[in-house]
């Protein structure tokens, strides 16, 4: 109910040039507005979690509104120093990508060159290395792909667990139920692929299809350094999607991540953000001893120089948000809208979230 109201009310300030006033104020010149974005959609993962993907139209549409909208879209890092140093150009925005799919290479990468746009790709590198699906989100999507289902899923010789696709509950469960007995069982990346093809032949989906089109893939090495020799900025986002909650093991995350990026483009990233937008106070601490000058969340709003450096809002873009949503949000007005409060998500103690995606790895 009070979302048709805020579209009309969007509307109604849109055309009374409401937006236009404040994309050109003082204000709106001191705030950086950082867009997040999860996937972008290479078969039809929009439908299935159309919260976090979208379709390459949608995006393509998404940068021409910042070129007509005359946006200054600066590479994330001198966003960032820009915003405290107060030097900000109008309407500041940068781009962010996280984890380093496939579909960034494949279908967000020439959308970049032919918008001239620089980019942030938050690389998380367990699943770069190993080139196969990422098991929870191809277990999810298998359970999504045959909806109506309700049968038994042999688990191991001595272990089933029932399968129920018939609602958006009972796939989750099943799902949870299914990652949770890989990583207890400490499966490897390919015994749980070995798992996740089983699931496919008993929901009779063609899993080498859904591998070949690679829909659920993090950037192999070799593509990893063509974006970045394109000039796409790879960014910090731990080795395996995870965030521990005691220093060494939350540091080695960020260690190994660091040492592959280093490794596949030959710079040094300085920059985070927080898988699945797990957030703690006491991650700045860690965060600031590895020498990392910013981090990003998914908590929605608009940046300004007041903020933690290690606490940076973001803008979730995605299907569910409408194109004058979006627009809002470019001149700033979104942000001053009243919200539903994001809470950042709690963690097992192997730094899995409690609420919301699991880890990769």
């Amino acid at each position: 109910m009070l979302r048709p109201l805020k579209l009309s009310l969007l509307n109604v300030s849109r055309a009374a040039g409401a937006f236009r006033l404040v994309r050109n104020t003082r204000w709106r010149g001191e705030h950086l507005l950082i867009v997040c974005y999860h996937g972008i959609s290479i078969d039809d993962e929009h439908e299935w979690r159309p919260g976090l993907y979208m379709t390459p139209e949608a995006l393509a549409s998404r940068l021409e509104l910042l070129r007509r909208r005359r946006c200054a879209v600066l590479p994330l890092g001198e966003a960032v120093r820009r915003l405290y140093d107060g030097t900000l150009p109008p309407r500041s925005v940068a781009l962010t990508f996280d984890d380093g799919n496939f579909d960034f290479y494949s279908r967000v990468l020439p959308l970049l060159k032919a918008y001239e746009f620089p980019a942030t790709v938050y690389l998380t590198t367990y699943y770069c290395d190993t080139n196969l699906p990422v098991f929870p989100l191809v277990v999810s999507y298998l359970l999504w792909k045959r909806q109506g289902l309700e049968l038994s899923f042999p688990l191991s010789s001595h272990r089933e667990v029932r399968l129920d696709t018939r609602s958006a509950d009972g796939r989750r469960r099943a799902e949870q139920t299914i990652v949770r007995f890989a990583h207890d069982g400490r499966m490897s990346a390919k015994e749980k692929d070995a798992l996740a093809e089983r699931l496919a032949d008993i929901v009779n989906v063609d899993y080498a299809e859904l591998k070949r089109k690679r829909l659920m893939h993090i950037m192999n090495p070799d593509e990893v350094r063509e974006v970045a020799a394109a000039g796409v900025d790879i960014q910090l986002h731990t080795h395996r999607h995870r965030s521990p909650p005691d220093a060494e093991r939350y540091r080695a995350e960020i260690a190994t991540n660091r040492e592959r990026i280093v490794a596949l483009t030959g710079e040094t990233p300085r920059h985070f953000c927080y898988p699945s937008g797990v957030w703690m106070p006491r991650f700045s601490t860690w965060l600031g001893e590895e020498e990392i000058l910013s981090a990003t969340t998914c908590e929605p709003g608009i940046a300004s120089a007041r903020l933690n450096r290690f606490r940076l809002p973001r803008l979730l873009d995605h299907s569910d948000m409408t194109p004058i949503e979006f627009d809002a949000w470019l001149s700033g007005l979104g942000a001053l809208l009243p919200r539903r409060p994001v809470e950042s998500n709690a963690v097992d103690a192997d730094g899995r979230p409690l609420i919301g995606q699991f880890a990769q790895a």
